[in-house]
């Protein structure tokens, strides 16, 4: 299980031992090296980049196909899936009408999508916070069942159609050309668009493992308040560079946006927002099964990174779904080489000792280095699904984190217990049996966001797994229960699956 990489990961490892963080001359071409290892680390078909200083464009790439078998390759006109980035537009037409005077942030959501089961604690800024679910307003939890009924609420204000909003208040008046509402394959061919081709990462089966190759994916049609936008990260430039200018929304407005909705809350309105080493990251990524993306402003600098790419591995390794955008490689990489000036960090590393990284560390640099090894063992984590090093290599990490930076209790979160425990799962399944180890690191996660929020879905639900894991199925009752009992919550993946387990275990109760 410690055996090295094999000789096509080992290469795409960097190494680096200066503990310098001035600013070099070659950072664009760091970071774009940087890029194309991410590219191939998670067999990412095709990749569209662009970095931002105000309005002026310091990097753009294409990287790698459109289309694999025809080898088209992307460019600047090669519109992807944007998928969740969409709710961004959406919270623009819900602030352009309370600037007209059409809605409040605060009227109940039942003045308008009445019949749906909600309460009239639940408001309109409920919905665009994603805290809407349990007590209103003070917990996140991503919800895209529930921001789709921004839409009925935009048509029903305005007396237009969500589409007609989304044109005539956004692709419009901006000249978005590639930029649209993806409705049908019919409208692929009428409107001559040129789409990237989706692809999933997988194959055949191979010793237990996942086969690491692209294979031909799918095309998501159909649009709602929540995803369906497609289009090119030029496009989304000129959309990032409207908020700049207050084009769309005037400053308040754009402020509220901005800000985080409460203490503790990742998300503002309709975009994500947090603070990394004083620096304020205001953000959005999308993600469908062949598709992902990730739009990444840093106000104080004034510089904008948007990314696209025509499989899911941009976004789905890194669980931005839980609101931490710190936790992706392609972020940090960005952050490193533009924000933070820390060149010299290698973003890759493997079998990195103690000695070797106290040799890095900084005072400067101990946060960013901290979570880069999060996030690194993260990504392996998820790639230990194709290769069995990379199960050890993440294991590795994570001793090696916690041996240095010893409070994993204050620095720990909701993504670090979904590593500790998806590392224990895939290893448990494969009855490897070093992967018994981080109980302690798992179960003090868990106690500590239980007691913030005793109604964690995600929270319960890795407990109530790691319990079973150890057949202690009543202590799996106990949190399985808590999911399914919870108060104003939607029902969702892990509620099916929560009441699914009870059925099949204590069908008598």
């Amino acid at each position: 299980m410690y055996k090295s990489l094999a000789v096509s990961l080992i290469l795409l490892f960097s190494f680096g031992c200066s503990n310098s963080h001035t600013k070099q001359p070659d950072s664009k071409d760091q970071f774009s090296n940087e890029l194309s290892e991410l590219k191939e680390y998670f067999q990412i078909p095709g990749l569209s980049v662009l970095v931002t200083k105000g309005e002026q464009i310091i990097f753009e790439d294409y990287l790698g196909f459109a289309d694999i078998d025809l080898e088209i390759p992307m460019d600047s006109v090669t519109t992807i899936q944007m998928a969740s980035l969409t709710k961004m537009f959406s919270a623009i037409a819900v602030m352009q009408l309370v600037e007209e005077g059409k809605i409040t942030l605060d009227e109940p959501v039942n003045t308008y999508v009445n019949g749906r089961g909600l309460g009239d604690s639940i408001q309109i800024k409920h919905i665009l916070s994603h805290t809407s679910q349990g007590i209103p307003g003070k917990h996140f939890y991503y919800n895209n069942n529930r921001f789709m009924m921004l839409g009925d609420i935009i048509e029903k204000a305005s007396g237009k159609d969500f589409k007609t909003n989304i044109y005539e208040r956004i692709i419009t008046p901006l000249k978005l050309q590639n930029t649209y509402l993806l409705k049908d394959s019919m409208q692929v061919v009428l409107e001559k668009r040129k789409i990237a081709q989706p692809y999933f990462l997988g194959g055949q089966p191979i010793k237990g493992y996942m086969e690491r190759k692209p294979q031909p994916g799918f095309i998501d049609y159909g649009f709602s308040a929540a995803a369906g936008v497609s289009s090119t990260v030029r496009d989304l430039s000129k959309l990032s560079t409207a908020l700049d200018n207050n084009t769309l929304l005037n400053d308040s407005s754009k402020k509220t946006m901005f800000t985080s909705f409460d203490i503790g809350i990742p998300y503002g309105l309709g975009v994500f927002t947090q603070e990394f080493m004083n620096e304020q990251l205001v953000w959005g990524y999308g993600q469908y099964d062949c598709y992902s993306s990730l739009f990444l402003k840093v106000p104080n600098k004034d510089l904008t990174f948007i990314i696209a790419a025509n499989n899911n591995l941009m976004s789905d390794p890194a669980r931005l779904i839980a609101g931490d955008v710190t936790y992706s490689l392609f972020a940090l990489s960005f952050l490193k080489n533009y924000v933070f000036e820390f060149d010299a960090i290698p973003l890759f590393e493997n079998q990195i000792t103690l000695p070797t990284l106290k040799d890095r560390l900084t005072e400067d640099n101990l946060e960013f280095y901290r979570k880069k090894l999060l996030a690194q063992s993260l990504a392996a984590t998820f790639m230990y699904r194709y290769a069995d090093e990379e199960g050890g290599l993440s294991k590795q990490i994570l001793n090696l984190t916690f041996d240095q930076f010893l409070d994993y209790e204050e620095y720990g979160d909701l993504i670090l217990m979904r590593n500790l425990f998806m590392l224990k799962s895939m290893g448990s399944f494969r009855g490897e049996e070093e992967f018994k180890d981080f109980d302690q690191q798992f179960e003090a996660l868990g106690q500590k966001l239980l007691n913030i929020d005793k109604e964690n879905p995600y929270a319960n639900y890795y407990m109530a797994n790691y319990f079973h894991m150890k057949q202690q199925q009543d202590s799996s009752l106990v949190h399985y229960k808590k999911i399914v009992e919870a108060q104003n919550f939607s029902p969702w993946w892990y509620t099916w699956e929560a009441q699914k387990w009870i059925d099949e275990n204590y069908t008598d109760q």
